[in-house]
């Protein structure tokens, strides 16, 4: 019995070093290829200077930054990975080589990315940021200390601020939560905060994703020049979104919820199989990609869109927060929307709002209506133009407004070509 307990424990061991070895090797390569992309868009001026507190506390900071940066891409990469995982292991059920890839990594990768992401929002960039405007305090010594000084009793003020209104707003929603005590911190408070922020993020993703679908049409060219590749994945999106509408009416288990022990390699989360797997990862990345384009296409954040060694790092640092609050909200838009069928895994399920059914059916409605409109908009809009194209009126002066060009116009030069 002794001998059976000790084989377990060594197991255990045997699988929590392995599993620390591939999280470290998987954030490693993430940390290097965002230190890559910041090198990239960094101003260089600030970090080749005469001084040298400046230029070190820049190095500090620009770490930082890439630490929440490559957290920001493992928030992404986690339902691809989680979703190619399962179907791996469906394919290939019996092989040694992948017993590594088991649902107890997957949950802890789950749960790294949670905890390293409310690191980011909480502590990390807000200190980053503090640190780089800090000068020290009047009548202390100046170095980089002092500066640590400073930044170390904003970011106290700031947490005391923000846990204050996430305090009142928590009592005003429920009555019974105003009694949580200071002990709850990390097990209520700071959950409550991110899902607040996720919340956020997930209606950003709202505002931004219509914006950038239409947006990345503009860019690829005419509706009518290239049809058959542009607008595929948006109206597989839609078609999908509606399907999941009509599930929310007819069965509950629909609703987006949480998961605590992922069972890979029993089923599929798609009824297509492997295909459909695929085609949902597709997706997802696809919806990601045009978040981003239409949150720098907007007007309200077009100053933010960074600029080949040209980008300050007050600036580096915005952009980080806005990605990693994009990337962590993207798991539960896919789910919410019903992209996926793969249910949150972790505290990413402990969401207050993920329970309330009119808030999830009223964002799939808003979301289908929205990113109709946007295709409509710009089917509308591109057929105007190869019309304007084709009758010639391209060509009138400036002054001349097209849209003020009478419909019997357009049809007697219409015709007038067709004779």
């Amino acid at each position: 019995m002794e001998t059976d307990d000790v084989s377990v424990r060594e197991q255990l061991f045997h699988n929590r070093v392995r599993e620390t070895i591939i999280c470290v090797l998987l954030f490693t390569c993430l940390y290097m290829v965002s230190y890559l992309i910041l090198t990239h868009f960094k101003k260089t001026a600030e970090f080749i200077t005469d001084d040298v507190e400046d230029a070190t506390v820049n190095k500090i900071a620009l770490w930082m930054c890439t630490f929440t940066l490559s957290v920001a891409v493992c928030a992404v990469l986690l339902l691809p990975i989680s979703i190619l995982s399962n179907e791996v292991l469906l394919t290939f059920p019996q092989s040694y080589y992948m017993q590594w890839l088991n649902g107890s990594l997957i949950h802890g990768l789950w749960n790294l990315v949670f905890l390293f992401s409310n690191l980011s929002l909480v502590f990390l960039m807000p200190f980053a940021y503090f640190f780089t405007e800090s000068e020290g305090f009047a009548g202390s010594k100046k170095g980089v200390m002092a500066r640590v000084y400073e930044a170390v009793v904003l970011l106290l003020l700031l947490a005391l601020l923000v846990l204050g209104i996430v305090w009142v707003a928590s009592a005003l929603l429920h009555d019974n939560i105003a009694r949580k005590s200071l002990y709850d911190l990390w097990e209520y408070y700071l959950p409550y905060l991110y899902s607040g922020i996720s919340l956020f993020g997930v209606l950003l993703f709202l505002l931004c994703t219509p914006f950038g679908l239409s947006r990345m049409f503009s860019v690829t060219g005419s509706l009518l020049v290239k049809p058959r590749v542009s607008h595929r994945p948006t109206v597989v999106c839609v078609l999908m979104v509606c399907f999941n509408v009509l599930e929310l009416l007819l069965d509950e288990t629909a609703m987006p919820r949480g998961m605590e022990d992922p069972h890979l390699g029993m089923a599929s989360f798609s009824m297509f199989g492997s295909l459909g797997a695929a085609v949902q990862v597709v997706l997802i990345l696809y919806l990601m990609v045009s978040s981003v384009v239409g949150f720098y296409s907007s007007p309200l954040f077009m100053g933010l869109l960074p600029r080949a060694q040209d980008t300050n790092l007050t600036e580096i640092i915005a952009n980080c927060v806005s990605l990693l609050i994009l990337s962590s909200a993207l798991p539960v838009f896919s789910r919410t929307l019903g992209i996926t069928r793969f249910d949150l895994l972790g505290d990413f399920g402990r969401y207050n709002w993920l329970g309330n059914f009119y808030i999830v059916f009223l964002y799939n409605m808003l979301f289908a209506g929205l990113t109709s409109a946007s295709l409509i908009k710009t089917v509308t809009w591109a057929v105007q133009r190869e019309l304007i194209r084709a009758f010639g009126l391209h060509r009138l002066p400036l002054t001349v407004s097209r849209s003020t060009v009478p419909f019997r116009l357009l049809l007697a030069s219409g015709l007038s070509k067709i004779q």
